[in-house]
């Protein structure tokens, strides 16, 4: 067996762990909710495990660490920033939207008034 097709299986057997953990929050649909979610927790993290051992796996853990570390080194706006650029937002949604509504009305008066005449 060589080690793309041992991967394979390891893979396909995590996919029938998380089978099995959606298949039985359906199954124990009389249980308790906290149970059912439980059980779809137990199949993610089994087959999350099963994965994991994987050569995809890995490169997928890896990069799920590199992305956390990547977003640590982030620089994050200040609160006054983040408002500010939250009231040029806005401002600019409000100008947007009265320039169009004035687009509008004149199209209206002009088609309708000038044109077809049908507003007197």
């Amino acid at each position: 067996m060589t080690e793309t097709m041992g991967d394979n299986i390891k893979f396909g057997f995590a996919v029938l762990l998380l089978v099995a953990g959606i298949a039985g929050f359906y199954m124990l649909s009389e249980q308790a909710m906290i149970i059912r979610v439980l059980c779809i927790f137990a199949g993610f993290g089994a087959s999350a495990a099963v994965a994991s051992f994987t050569i995809p796996g890995q490169r997928f853990f890896d990069f799920a660490r590199e992305s956390i570390n990547e977003t640590r080194k982030v620089v994050w706006p200040t609160r006054k920033e983040t408002f500010q650029t939250t009231g040029v937002v806005f401002l600019f949604v409000l100008v947007m939207a009265i320039m169009l509504w004035v687009t509008d009305k004149s199209l209206e008066w002009l088609l309708y008034d000038v044109v077809l005449g049908w507003k007197k």
